[in-house]
C-alpha cells in the first residue's frame, strides 16, 4: 500500500529530512515516489491516482474495490483539498456525489466520523483544472498541534535568540530524540532546544559559557521553563562552560544525542574562557574569598574563531557521541557563492541531512550528524578535519568572514564597504 502525507506550507527543505529521520528512529523503511512530524499535517492511505477524474476513479477500483466492505457501515465524511485553486460547495458537493459507487451506507458525521476522505487537487497557478489527483483515507494525524504548547508567545523565560517552538522540535526530530535517550545542548540558553527534546522523553544536559543564562533573572531560568511544562522529571543540570572547557570527560562516549544553534558572533565577537596573554590563571582573592567561588563572577574571555568553533563542536561529537548517536547544529551562511561557508566535516561523523532557512541575503542552514561505528570510519572517504589555519586575525570580523560579510551588507567583492549597513542594529 502506498501513502500520501499532507505537509504543511513552512520550511520545504525539511520536509524529507525530518520524516526519514522518524523513519530511521522507528526503524521503517521509506521510500519517497511522491511527497508534498511536526511538519506533516495528515498521512493518508493513497486509494487511487490520475490525471483526469475518469483516471482516478478506474484507479480506485483497480487498487481498493476489496476493501469497500470494510467501511460500508462506518460513519464518513469527505473533504477536497484544492492546491493552488478553490473549489465553490456546489462544485464541491458535485465531485462528492461522484464517489458514490463505493457503497458507503453509514451516517455522514463532518465531526469525529470513523472514516475521513480527502480528495486531493494539484492546480497550476490561475489553472482551474486540475493536473493531477489522488484519493485517500486519513489514517493519521500529526503533532502540530504541540507548536502551539511550546510557543515563544506563552514561555515565561526567554532571550532575543531563544529558538522557536516549530524549528526546535523539528531539530529535536532529526536528532532522533525519544524516551530514555541523554541529549546535550553546550549552547544552552534558555533552553528550548532542551525543552523540545524532553517533550520526546529525552532526558536532557545543558551548559553555557554566561552564567547569567543559567541563573536567570527575576526567579525565571531554564529550571521554571522546565517546571512550566511539567518536565522537570526529564532534565539533568545545567552548568556554566564553554566547549573547550568542558567538565565532560572526553573519549567517555555516553550522549545520544548534541543539539545546538551555536552563537553566530553578529551582535558580539565570539569568545571563549581564557585571556589573550595566556595569563590569568592564578587565583584571586577579594574581602578573602576566591574570586572564581563569588556570586556573580564573570570569567574572562578571549576572541574565538567561527571556524575553530565549528571544528571544536565536531571534534567534542566525535568524542562523545554513542556509535549511531547524532549532532544537528545550526549554521549561518551567505546565499551567494563568494560567502557561502562549507559544511564542515569529521572523519568520524556523516553528514545525514541539511536544510535551509533562507532569508534575504544570508541564510541558516541545519546540519545533522550521524556518530559512524569505529570500524566503519574511512579517513580517505570521510577525512579528518584539517588543522585549523591561523589567521592571525584578532578582531571580531577577522576571526568571522560571516560577521564580516553581514556587516558589509553581503555586497559583491568590489561594491562593498567598510562601514556597516545603516539599517543594520
Amino acid at each position: 500500500m502506498d501513502y500520501l502525507i499532507r505537509f504543511a506550507q513552512v520550511h520545504e527543505s525539511f520536509r524529507k529530512p525530518e520524516l526519514q529521520a522518524l523513519a530511521d528512529l522507528f526503524r521503517i523503511e521509506v521510500k519517497f515516489l511522491e511527497y508534498s512530524h511536526i511538519l506533516s499535517k495528515n498521512v493518508y492511505e493513497l486509494w487511487g491516482s490520475g490525471s483526469t477524474y475518469d483516471e482516478l476513479h478506474q484507479d480506485i477500483t483497480h487498487r481498493t474495490s476489496h476493501l469497500w466492505p470494510t467501511y460500508i457501515s462506518s460513519s464518513f465524511k469527505f473533504e477536497i483539498y484544492a492546491y493552488q485553486a478553490k473549489r465553490s460547495l456546489a462544485e464541491q458537493d458535485a465531485l462528492i456525489q461522484r464517489f458514490r459507487y463505493l457503497g458507503f451506507e453509514g451516517p455522514i458525521k463532518l465531526r469525529g466520523p470513523e472514516q475521513a476522505f480527502c480528495i486531493f487537487e494539484e492546480c497550476e497557478w490561475g489553472v482551474h483544472k486540475p493536473n493531477r489527483i489522488h484519493f485517500g483515507r486519513l489514517i493519521a494525524g500529526s503533532s502540530r498541534g504541540i507548536i502551539d504548547t511550546y510557543t515563544l508567545k506563552k514561555r515565561r523565560y526567554l532571550s532575543t535568540t531563544s529558538m522557536d517552538s516549530e524549528l526546535a522540535l523539528i531539530t529535536a526530530n532529526l536528532t532522533h530524540a525519544a524516551p530514555g535517550k541523554i541529549f546535550y545542548d553546550p549552547f544552552v540558553g534558555t533552553g528550548s532546544f532542551l525543552i523540545a527534546c524532553a517533550h520526546f522523553g529525552t532526558f536532557t544536559i545543558g551548559s553555557d559559557i554566561d552564567g547569567r543564562a543559567i541563573r536567570g533573572k527575576s526567579g525565571r531560568n531554564i529550571l521554571t521553563n522546565f517546571q512550566q511544562y511539567g518536565l522537570v522529571d526529564k532534565h539533568l543540570d545545567d552548568f556554566v562552560a564553554d566547549l573547550t572547557h568542558s567538565p565532560l570527560r572526553r573519549g567517555h562516549r555516553f550522549l545520544d544525542g548534541i543539539i545546538c544553534d551555536p552563537p553566530y558572533g553578529v551582535r558580539e565577537g565570539l569568545k571563549v574562557l581564557g585571556s589573550r596573554d595566556g595569563g590569568g590563571k592564578e587565583v584571586m582573592y577579594l574581602d578573602g574569598k576566591p574570586v572564581h567561588l563569588q556570586d556573580h563572577y564573570l570569567p574572562p574571555k578571549k576572541p574565538y574563531s567561527f571556524e575553530a568553533m565549528l571544528d571544536d563542536i565536531l571534534a567534542f561529537a566525535a568524542g562523545s557521541l554513542v556509535e549511531g548517536g547524532r549532532l544537528s547544529l545550526w549554521m549561518p551562511t551567505a546565499n551567494d557563492e563568494d560567502g557561502e561557508l562549507e559544511v564542515p566535516r569529521h572523519g568520524c561523523l556523516e553528514v545525514v541531512s541539511v536544510c535551509v532557512q533562507a532569508f534575504n541575503k544570508w541564510s541558516r542552514r541545519l546540519l545533522t550528524y550521524r556518530r559512524l561505528q569505529n570500524e566503519d570510519v574511512n579517513d580517505e572517504q570521510h577525512p579528518v578535519r584539517q588543522e585549523r589555519i591561523d589567521i592571525g586575525g584578532s578582531t571580531a570580523n577577522e576571526l568571522n568572514s560571516f560577521r564580516k560579510r553581514y556587516f558589509e551588507g553581503f555586497k559583491e567583492p568590489s561594491t562593498r564597504f567598510a562601514s556597516p549597513s545603516p539599517d543594520v542594529t
